[in-house]
C-alpha cells in the first residue's frame, strides 16, 4: 500500500513556519520602506554615521504627487543644504550643542524647523487647507470668546498688537492661527500666532512664549491669504524657541 502524498507530513507545522517567514519578510519590507526619508544616518557633525542599522537603505523610488505637483524621488541621498548655527559644547559626542547666533531666528534647538515645501498644504480637492476667516463665508464664531479686536499681551506683559482675524483649517474645521496687527511700538505689518500658544480671555489674548520685542521678527507670510508649509514650520519654531530663548532666565533650571 502506497502512502498518500503528505500522508506523514505535518501541514500545521508547515503553515506556522510559512506564516513566520511571511511575517519576517513583511517586517523587513516595512522597515526598509520607512527608511526613504532621513537616511542614510549622520553623526553630530553631519558626516555619514558608521552605524546605519541592520537594514539597508532602499533603492530610490519615484512617486507621482497629487494635483499635478510632479514627482518626487526618495531617498535622494543628498544632505540638507542649510547650515545650522550651532557649535559643540564639548569635544566628545553626546553633549548638547550651543547656538552661535540668535537661536530663534536661526531655527535651532526648540526653534528648529524642517525644510518642507514652500507651498500651501492642500485638501483633497487641491485647495489650500488654511485660509483667513475673513476670506470665507463657511465659518463663524458660535461659542467661546471671539478674539478679534482684543489686544495681544506678550510674555513681558506688554501689548504687542490687536487680533484682526483667525485662520482656519477648512477640512478639519479648526482654528490654526490668530492674526495680529502689530502696534507702532512693536513693529509693522501682521503676523500669525499658533492657536496652541495663545490663551484667549474676555479682554485680551495672552502669548507667553515671546516678548513684545520679538513679534516684529516673527517670520512673515508671502501671501495675505495663504501660508505655506515652510512658513508654518518657521512660525511655529519661532514661538516654540521663545519658550527657552526669549529671556536668559528661561534657560536656567527651575528649582522647586
Amino acid at each position: 500500500m502506497v502512502d498518500p502524498f503528505f500522508g506523514n507530513f505535518d501541514l500545521a507545522s508547515l503553515s506556522i513556519w510559512l506564516f513566520w517567514l511571511f511575517f519576517a519578510l513583511l517586517i523587513y519590507y516595512l522597515q526598509t520602506e520607512n527608511m526613504r526619508e532621513g537616511y542614510p544616518l549622520e553623526d553630530d557633525d553631519g558626516n555619514l554615521s558608521v552605524n546605519q542599522g541592520p537594514f539597508p537603505v532602499p533603492d530610490p523610488k519615484t512617486f507621482i504627487l497629487p494635483h499635478g505637483k510632479g514627482t518626487v524621488t526618495v531617498p535622494d541621498l543628498q544632505p540638507e543644504a542649510r547650515e545650522v548655527a550651532l557649535r559643540k559644547s564639548q569635544k566628545s559626542n553626546g553633549f548638547p550643542f550651543e547656538p552661535t547666533g540668535d537661536p530663534m531666528l536661526d531655527g535651532v534647538g526648540p526653534a528648529s524647523w524642517a525644510p518642507r515645501e514652500d507651498v500651501p498644504e492642500l485638501d483633497g480637492h487641491g485647495h489650500p487647507k488654511i485660509v483667513p476667516m475673513n476670506g470665507t463665508d463657511n465659518f463663524a464664531v458660535v461659542a467661546g470668546f471671539d478674539p478679534r479686536g482684543l489686544p495681544v499681551v506678550a510674555g513681558d506683559k506688554e501689548i504687542a498688537g490687536i487680533i484682526t482675524d483667525m485662520w482656519v483649517d477648512e477640512p478639519e474645521q479648526l482654528v490654526r492661527y490668530l492674526e495680529v496687527e502689530l502696534n507702532a511700538e512693536t513693529g509693522t505689518g501682521k503676523r500669525l500666532i499658533p492657536i496652541q500658544l495663545a490663551r484667549i480671555w474676555p479682554s485680551q489674548v495672552k502669548v507667553h512664549a515671546i516678548f513684545r520685542e520679538h513679534f516684529n521678527n516673527v517670520p512673515k507670510t508671502k501671501s495675505t491669504n495663504q501660508v505655506t508649509k515652510l512658513e508654518e514650520e518657521k512660525i511655529c519654531g519661532y514661538y516654540s524657541g521663545g519658550k527657552l530663548y526669549a529671556h536668559e532666565s528661561r534657560q536656567e533650571p527651575i528649582l522647586g
